[in-house]
């Protein structure tokens, strides 16, 4: 019984290093024998390298996750980025979904990993929510199932393991879990009604993994456990909505795993019915303190060969499924089977993105202002610049003199801690954007309330490349 196999450690790229810093991490994990990794960036041929090279070292397979869910290129650059999950349910078009789900799929094996940590099932039915907003399908319980559903298919169907997540729904907080615990307040019947039901679908759907939420949910369990460490959570999965697959944990690393409880949260995650652990804060530690609970009695071994048992159930799934060709397409190429392009949906997007006033006439000059309310905080955000290069690429003079834009930027980020854009943004944007020619906003939607009257605003949704390079196709098609 080697119940390293239930440890994901987390490998992360650094352009200094590549991943030559993480020598220690993966000799460690394959010593004790992990599971596989959850990896975060790296070039595509560097992926495909180490992936290669872990899976030779361990001499058995692995499995290998990645955060996907705007697509490979949301941690890959060079591989196909996607609009955000609710970007693509705007559109009412299956086909977008599917598309992206296929894709990302592709992708992901062409590079050797093998699942993918997505659909997002959270609704998005809290404007505070300061971690889901765009990342989730919509609002609506039935058209974010459907979304779930036509997401889970069509990426299994491709050959990759899908995972919803964040169950029960992180959808109605107003804390992110990356730093606090958050509550979820709604009864029983409410959940059932509406935050349950895309994750129902996702396992009528079939399914591989559900990660579980770092919150708690009186409704399901009035000790206040996170789901994370809930046996009547985690019951309710089981034994409720009859799911019979892998339940891994979101990041154990994250503040809200941390809270509450004394004791290894990989020992109280396991012992609760989690199957796998994501991203131990220290791996080897959680290695050591489960099998210490096994001698000591605190974790059942049934429970353990239970779990161990799932792991080997997902990599028997996927050697019998494992499909597509795994050819790396890169983004602009033609799909050739009728789907959508990623560059044509977030056209597509930008094209109906208006939100306010006319689409304006423009003159160069163009004075670019940023508005950007995502800098800080423990991880950088993606560059802001990507329009004004592809303006310049375009031969566009940028300065004062002509027409003014102003590029606002406020996402969805990990330890952000809040859903819009802060007080300093708010008061660059007061300065700017009234007198502005066209304001851009990256972000969600309903973030065009907190943006001063008077310029047309257009809706671009994302900071990501993608949604930039759209966006300035957009400014270029109005310049005089």
């Amino acid at each position: 019984m080697n119940v390293g196999r239930l440890i994901l450690p987390a490998l992360r790229w650094r352009d200094d290093t590549g991943f030559a810093h993480e020598a220690g991490t993966i000799a460690a994990a394959l010593g004790f024998g992990a599971g596989g990794f959850i990896l975060f960036g790296g070039r595509p041929e560097a992926v495909r390298a180490l992936t290669a090279e872990l899976r030779e070292r361990a001499g058995r397979p692995l499995l290998i996750a990645a955060d996907l869910e705007r697509g490979a290129g949301q941690q890959f650059p060079g591989l196909t980025e996607f609009p955000p999950p609710g970007a693509l349910a705007s559109l009412d078009d299956p086909g977008a979904i599917r598309a992206a789900a296929s894709t990302t799929a592709r992708e992901a094996l062409s590079l050797g990993i093998n699942w993918v940590l997505a659909p997002v099932a959270d609704l998005d039915v809290e404007p505070a929510n300061p971690i889901v907003q765009s990342r989730s399908f919509g609002a609506d319980p039935a058209q974010v199932a459907d979304a779930v559903a036509t997401w889970v298919e069509a990426c299994q169907a491709a050959g990759a393991l899908a995972c919803v997540k964040h169950f029960p729904g992180h959808g109605r907080t107003t804390r992110d879990s990356h730093d606090h615990l958050p509550t979820v307040e709604a009864d029983l019947a409410t959940l059932e009604r509406t935050d349950l039901v895309p994750f129902q679908r996702g396992i009528a759907s079939g399914v591989a993994s559900v990660m579980t939420g770092h919150l708690r949910v009186p409704a399901l369990d009035p000790s206040g456990l996170p789901a994370t460490f809930s046996a009547p959570i985690l019951g309710y999965l089981r034994k409720q909505l009859h799911f019979d697959g892998l339940i891994v944990t979101d990041a154990l690393m994250m503040g809200a795993a941390a809270t509450g409880a004394a004791g290894s949260p990989a020992v109280r995650a396991l012992a609760a019915g989690c199957d796998l652990l994501c991203y131990p804060a220290d791996p080897i530690a959680a290695h050591g303190a489960i099998e210490r609970a096994i001698v000591d009695g605190t974790l059942g071994r049934e429970r353990v060969i239970e779990a161990i048992g799932g792991y080997e159930e997902a990599l028997a799934r996927l050697a019998a499924g494992q499909g597509g060709s795994g050819a790396v397409r890169h983004p602009g190429e033609s799909r050739g089977d009728g789907s959508p392009d990623a560059g044509v949906i977030a056209d597509g997007l930008v094209a109906r993105g208006l939100l306010r006033g006319d689409a304006p006439r423009l003159r160069s000059p163009l004075d670019v202002i940023i508005v950007d309310d995502d800098q800080g905080g423990a991880w950088p955000a993606s560059p802001n610049t990507y329009v004004t290069l592809a303006l310049q690429d375009a031969h566009v003079a940028l300065g004062p003199g002509g027409s003014r834009i102003v590029l606002a930027f406020a996402e969805p980020r990990a330890s952000k801690g809040r859903a819009g854009f802060g007080a300093e943004s708010l008061e660059v944007l007061e300065g700017f954007a009234r007198e502005a020619d066209a304001v851009i906003l990256f972000g969600h939607p309903r973030l065009a309330a907190q943006v001063p009257r008077g310029a047309p605003l257009l809706v671009a949704w994302h900071r990501q490349r993608l949604m930039q390079e759209a966006a300035a196709r957009w400014i270029l098609e109005r310049l005089a």
